[in-house]
């Protein structure tokens, strides 16, 4: 599933990133590596970012990079 369409308040584990070698390098700066896990905490009104929390660190994405960030839900 995408990180785009996680429910607010649950963890997932990153996959991979479905995405050119720029917005994977950007997603490494932010911490955003396969394996970690985050959490989808707030989504902006008229499509407006998310507000991810990863690594202990409150980030924005664009729901264009969300819905390129391939997540598993943690169990």
């Amino acid at each position: 599933m995408k990180l785009l369409n996680v429910e607010d308040n649950i963890q997932v584990e990153i996959i991979s990133c479905k995405g050119g070698r720029g917005i994977s390098s950007k997603l490494r700066q932010l911490g955003l590596m396969p394996g970690d896990r985050s959490t989808v905490i707030q989504r902006a009104p008229f499509n407006g970012p998310l507000l991810v929390e990863a690594s202990g660190r409150t980030i924005a994405l664009g729901r264009g990079v969300a819905g390129k960030i391939e997540v598993k839900a943690c169990e």
